[in-house]
């Protein structure tokens, strides 16, 4: 009946947590050991000397630490150090030229060996020491239009080679009859040795290769330099005396033909120039 004995409206009764027997028996002690240390006694002095470890000295004798100073180059040095280096590089640069060098020996020779366009131009035997000097083949090199008009030039060459051994001949005749005509025949001589290599490489291998690569520069050359050539026929037509050209209109007896002659000889690589450029 204790229970009901209570008044559910008095005051309730303050009850403190740490006043718990357990509690404050805990604190008590604590607080005991706390007040009792003393850090500054024998006691605890020895006790925390036995408990510290000594820090590890270095083996062998200690020296200071030495501030390395810095040491600038010399200009002698630096310029030593630069003239190497030029040195090196040119060096690598030498040996790699000589590399390249080696490199395109090789392949020229490689290319040679396995060309098959070797020069077969003037037709020599195999066994003459001079080896020809140009490729000439018309079907391979020139078009199928313009294969004509490059062979009609190729014999208009050799028409003015062969008259200027016919010059030649003729100055040597009109020498043999006349001993003052010598000059004549050496120029016929020079005329001949000069022009016949120069017209093959002035004008007749420019209009070649301007047929063979479509050379623009090409058919400039052979155009000038055969309204030279042309000239030159003229002068030769005429026969100058002295200039080692023997022609009608040279003699000292002329014909009434000799007229006609002349006119024939200097229009006749004007024919050939409309026949070959113009064909019908």
């Amino acid at each position: 009946m204790s229970g009901f004995d209570t008044n559910p409206f008095a005051d309730p009764v303050d009850i403190n947590p740490f006043q718990d027997p357990s509690v404050t028996q805990l604190t008590n002690t604590s607080q005991s050991g706390l007040d009792e240390f003393n850090p500054f006694s024998e006691s605890s002095q020895l006790t925390n000397a036995a408990r510290t470890t000594p820090a590890a000295q270095p083996s062998g004798h200690s020296q200071p630490a030495v501030l390395q100073t810095s040491v600038e180059p010399t200009p002698q040095a630096v310029a030593a150090a630069a003239q190497a280096g030029l040195l090196q590089q040119q060096a690598e640069l030498e040996r790699k030229a000589a590399e390249l060098e080696k490199k395109e020996r090789e392949l020229q020779s490689h290319a040679a060996s396995i060309d098959p366009r070797q020069n077969n131009w003037p037709p020599l035997p195999k066994k003459c020491p001079i080896k020809p000097c140009f490729y000439q083949d018309f079907s391979a090199d020139i078009p199928a239009d313009y294969q004509r008009i490059c062979k009609m030039l190729y014999y208009l060459w050799m028409l003015h080679s062969i008259t200027l051994l016919l010059n030649l001949l003729a100055c040597l005749a009109w020498f043999t009859v006349q001993t003052e005509r010598g000059v004549d025949f050496g120029l016929s001589i020079l005329w001949f040795i000069l022009f016949t290599p120069c017209a093959f490489l002035c004008w007749y291998r420019p209009i070649y290769k301007a047929f063979r690569s479509d050379s623009s520069f090409s058919f400039f050359v052979f155009f000038f330099v055969f309204f030279c050539q042309i000239a030159i026929y003229v002068i030769q037509a005429v026969g100058i005396p002295g200039w080692g050209d023997r022609s009608q209109l040279g003699s000292s007896h002329p014909s009434p033909s000799k007229g006609t002659k002349l006119l024939c000889c200097s229009c006749l690589p004007l024919c050939l120039i409309r026949l070959i450029l113009i064909p019908s």
